[in-house]
């Protein structure tokens, strides 16, 4: 439950202002068909964070454990200043949801959107922390789930109301805690 908790917190804080968030304010913006984003979005990020997780659960299946230890710390710091930085959003090419339609287009838009990013990345960290593929999993799409459907749904009036800039400091604080506590052996 641990996983699955701390998975769904750090990503739901995360999401907050990120590229994949604002992609998905743009996708509403320009169909208004909430539900085939909304699904679309469910789909990307469940393919997306379920091969990050596999290649976290593996990692610690050939790392040694003390190195482990150093590089889960150091990547926790690391994402815990990427956080500081802010994302921008990239244009959705076209006019139109082409032959994809909106549930292709999106699932396609945010799983390539998602390559790379930090919520990728401490999905990848916190599978191998907890070495829980299916938990880490489920704990990072319902955090992007809580962090994305409500951009979606209700558009720019989440995002002007919500201090990005306190969210993406208190996110980075929690993963600069997360590396504290892996450095220091806590078992949290």
């Amino acid at each position: 439950m641990e996983a699955f908790a701390v998975s769904t917190g750090v990503v739901a804080l995360g999401e907050i202002g990120d590229k994949t968030q604002l992609l998905a304010l743009l996708l509403a913006a320009r169909f208004r068909r909430p539900v085939p984003i909304i699904a679309g979005i469910l789909v990307a990020t469940l393919l997306n964070h379920a091969a990050a997780a596999a290649l976290g659960t593996w990692i610690t299946r050939v790392v040694d454990p003390q190195w482990m230890r150093w590089v889960l710390a150091l990547s926790f710091v690391a994402v815990a200043v990427w956080m500081l930085i802010p994302d921008e959003a990239d244009e959705v090419e076209g006019r139109g949801s082409g032959r994809l339609g909106v549930f292709g287009l999106t699932v396609v838009a945010f799983f390539l959107a998602e390559m790379g990013d930090k919520t990728q990345i401490a999905t990848v960290m916190l599978a191998a922390r907890f070495d829980d593929l299916v938990t880490v999993t489920a704990g990072t799409t319902l955090g992007m789930m809580i962090a994305n459907v409500p951009a979606v749904l209700l558009g720019d009036k989440v995002v002007k109301r919500v201090p990005v800039h306190w969210v993406h400091r208190i996110a980075a604080a929690v993963f600069a805690l997360l590396g504290v506590a892996v450095l220091a052996g806590a078992s949290w």
